[in-house]
């Protein structure tokens, strides 16, 4: 909940608080599965609408819908409810957006592979250090020529070309061998097969579309449906790893604000970091440190603190710890890392609480007015507003309909690109090598003098030939 300036979080003997000029300082919401993080994840979007934030986090199960609808006002809530002495508590919707990679329960989330960049590609892909490395080369020769590579059609275009023609770029761009060119052409084809060509394409998502309020100010909560796209985590990743670059490199700074100009949710964030190459962990390491200078809070969402490289959970200074389960040494160990990074609370013993939480139950620590993180509580989390329940397809459908946003991204836009642009190449190739394969026309041969002085003879012959038969039919004519 917001209210006087603030975010309740969570209550047991005293109020949780999360601090909105601090919230661009990131945070953690960790827990074994069932554990509640998903609810906490709501009541976090909830409050930072209400106060004016705009919110981005994916729905991985497909059951999160309803936060656009008002919460059902049951007896088990009013309970829950008066457990935290809330009086003013009311149940409502909020303004939501819905999108979705493949335009099935949302509005369609598209990106060019120009925007994407090699690095991310080449991950998405599954190409080797040398595989990358030429797909890294194709792309600047297309920069060099202002070939732009909207979809798939035009990455494969550029391929083919450029493998015909790769004799041509040597000497300027260095050796590419016809293996590793054929490599990535199969990789490419590969990713169509399954699926991720759908995410290539205009018109392209414009992130400041999720960067708005409604007519009351309240933040609007886009949700991106994650319950297919979750099914290949490399793309889901990649996507996440994307999202974070474009802002990072689309957003002005911002310097220290009231209050965040956006919050992003990455749940299953091991998604995001698994079999990641290290030049990758570093570039997100580095993006998380240097975003909260241009407004933008990223929360993290896994089932273990483990899950996240050190480096990147270094940055995280808003913590939200539910309980994990400690049945092997590894898990036990996880268990005494999650507990070392929070202020102890002399109340309890933070390692043995983690494994004692009950579901709905956290342990909390923010950082209060001045940037010190507080010490930790054992609180229960508070009860979101909105309605709990799946949107169903007729929900889903009417939300998308309804949304403003609807006719700029429904259709699939193909203009003139790559692809076209080596269409014409080709052509002129073909037309220049059929004028140099055409038979040429024979010239006339020239005469030699003695031809041409028979051939005058000859003339001058028939002249006089016919001057006398000429001159012999006169004379008969008069003897008649």
């Amino acid at each position: 909940m917001y209210a006087e300036g603030k975010i309740w979080i969570a209550g047991s003997d005293e109020k949780v608080y999360l601090y909105p000029e601090m919230a661009n300082r990131h945070g953690l919401i960790t827990g074994a599965s069932g554990t509640g993080k998903t609810v906490t994840l709501r009541v976090l979007a909830e409050s930072f609408s209400a106060a004016g934030v705009p919110v981005f986090f994916s729905d991985m199960k497909g059951d999160v819908g309803g936060i656009c609808k008002p919460g059902d006002d049951t007896e088990k809530m009013r309970k829950r409810i008066a457990k935290f002495g809330i009086e003013d508590f009311e149940f409502t919707g909020f303004p939501t957006r819905f999108w979705d990679v493949y335009g099935e329960t949302g509005h369609p989330v598209r990106a060019t592979m120009s925007s994407m960049g090699a690095p991310l590609l080449a991950r998405l892909m599954g190409l080797s250090d040398v595989q990358a490395d030429v797909l890294n080369v194709v792309y600047r020769i297309c920069k060099d020529k202002k070939w732009e590579i909207i979809d798939t059609k035009d990455l494969r275009a550029v391929l083919q070309y450029v493998s015909e023609h790769r004799n041509d770029y040597v000497a300027e761009y260095g050796q590419m061998s016809t293996q590793s060119l054929g490599a990535v052409q199969r990789s490419l084809r590969s990713l169509e097969d399954s699926g991720g060509d759908v995410f290539f394409g205009e018109p392209a998502i414009e992130l400041t579309d999720w960067m708005q309020c409604d007519k009351d100010g309240r933040g609007l909560i886009n949700v991106l449906n994650s319950e297919k796209l979750s099914r290949n985590p490399t793309l889901y990743g990649t996507f996440m790893m994307w999202l974070m670059q474009e802002l990072f490199e689309e957003l002005p700074e911002a310097g220290d604000i009231d209050k965040p100009k956006l919050v992003f949710f990455f749940d299953e964030a091991h998604m995001l970091f698994s079999d990641a190459p290290k030049s990758l962990v570093q570039k997100i390491e580095q993006m998380v440190k240097l975003i909260r200078s241009k407004g933008v809070g990223i929360y993290f969402v896994s089932q273990s603190p483990s899950d996240i490289p050190d480096s990147v959970l270094a940055q995280l200074s808003n913590r939200i710890q539910h309980a994990l389960r400690a049945y092997t040494p590894a898990e036990q160990k996880a268990v005494r890392a999650a507990a070392s990074a929070f202020r102890p609370n002399k109340a309890f013993k933070t390692e043995e609480a983690i494994m004692e939480l009950g579901v709905g139950e956290a342990l909390v620590s923010c950082l209060d007015e001045n940037g010190t993180p507080t010490v930790v509580q054992r609180a229960f989390i508070l009860p979101p507003q909105s309605n709990l329940k799946a949107l169903d397809a007729a929900g889903y459908e009417k939300a998308v309909k309804d949304s403003p946003f609807n006719k700029k991204y429904k259709d699939r836009v193909d203009r003139s690109s790559a692809y076209e642009a080596i269409q014409k190449l080709n052509a002129a190739e073909e037309k220049a090598e059929a004028k140099k394969s055409a038979p040429a026309k024979k010239a006339p041969a020239k005469k030699s003098a003695a031809a041409k002085t028979a051939e005058k003879a000859a003339t001058r012959a028939a002249s006089s030939a016919g001057r006398t038969i000429g001159n012999a039919l006169v004379k008969s004519l008069f003897k008649k």
